[in-house]
């Protein structure tokens, strides 16, 4: 289960003034319509925590808990979001849809990721909370599910609680495997263990219906609401605006899936857990599989800076045909 280094292999390289400074490492997996792998970089297999791109899959197991929510709040709950003032607002929706106030979250404090909000929350004199935390819609809407099902909300987040159990149950389901190991995350959730290629397969498995109404509910939601998802100049909001049916979910550490409903779908982990790099060698897997992501390589392009200035640029590597 512990990842090796032999396991990864270079994914992209950036140059500085025409030279190649750095290397990235990671592991890719691409799959096709049927599901089988078309191309991948490093193990496929490696197993790895997803962190928040789990959410679509929490996301399915609370709908199947019975909770109700509007298509853009379960977007949310999906969401890593960027803490300005619609992701907030829409966060105390939920909880007063449940009979909560802000005063139920359990999840770590944090601020917005949104330079501008966090520099009006610092000018109102606000101090990290845990509803301007990136994860706050998720932490809402298990919430939300306890309510529902009558379940205890002050101990939520231990691993046998049973929103945790049944969360633990779904992606057990959608993975095929049970989680390898469940630690936990940032936020204070438990975060599950599970297979690269698995979290591809899973993710796909939501985006061309097998998981039935839960899933079209997430799928539906992500899609049709992205910017609930992150935000004011987030590439996950970017890309999914710009490629019609994708749903894509990014993850702390260097994680990022995404698949389309003719099933091709693509997972991803930087080596050494870095968000530079990662949403180019997801657009590059992207139009490995064919997808077209081509107005979005400007907007997206990665860059190294020299005296404030572009002067290179983060490169994909090993995904030619």
């Amino acid at each position: 289960m512990i990842q090796q280094p032999e396991q990864f292999a270079p994914v992209a390289v950036i140059n500085r003034s025409g030279v190649d400074e750095s290397v990235h490492f990671g592991a890719v997996v691409c799959l096709d319509r049927d599901g089988s792998t078309m191309h991948s970089i490093g193990d496929s297999s490696v197993a790895i925590y997803p962190r928040s791109s789990l959410k679509p899959l929490q996301a399915v197991a609370m709908v199947e808990a019975g909770l109700r929510l509007a298509p853009e709040q379960l977007a949310l709950v999906c969401a890593s979001h960027n803490g300005e003032a619609i992701h907030l607002e829409t966060v105390v929706q939920i909880l007063k849809s449940a009979g909560l106030s802000e005063s139920a979250l359990r999840n770590t404090a944090g601020q917005s990721l949104d330079p501008a909000s966090a520099a009006t929350a610092v000018r109102q004199q606000r101090a990290p909370s845990p509803l301007q935390m990136n994860c706050s819609g998720k932490h809402a809407g298990m919430l939300a599910t306890c309510v529902v099902n009558g379940w205890s909300t002050d101990d939520y987040l231990h691993s046998d609680h049973p929103l945790q159990t049944s969360i633990t149950a779904v992606i057990t389901r959608l993975t095929q495997k049970a989680p390898a190991a469940i630690g936990v995350d940032g936020c204070g959730a438990p975060a599950h263990v599970v297979g690269l290629v698995d979290l591809a397969l899973a993710v796909r498995a939501i985006a061309i219906g097998d998981v039935q109404e839960s899933g079209e509910q997430v799928y539906n939601a992500m899609t049709g609401h992205p910017y609930m998802v992150g935000g004011n100049a987030r590439d996950v909001t970017a890309i999914m605006q710009g490629v019609s049916g994708l749903v894509a979910k990014d993850g702390a550490e260097g994680v990022y899936v995404a698949a389309m409903p003719d099933g091709r779908a693509v997972a991803l982990k930087i080596a050494d857990g870095s968000e530079r790099s990662r949403c180019t060698v997801m657009l590059a897997a992207l139009a490995m599989l064919g997808i077209d992501t081509s107005k979005l390589q400007a907007e997206l392009k990665e860059y190294s800076f020299g005296h404030g200035h572009p002067v290179g640029e983060v490169r994909a590597i090993g995904f030619m045909k």
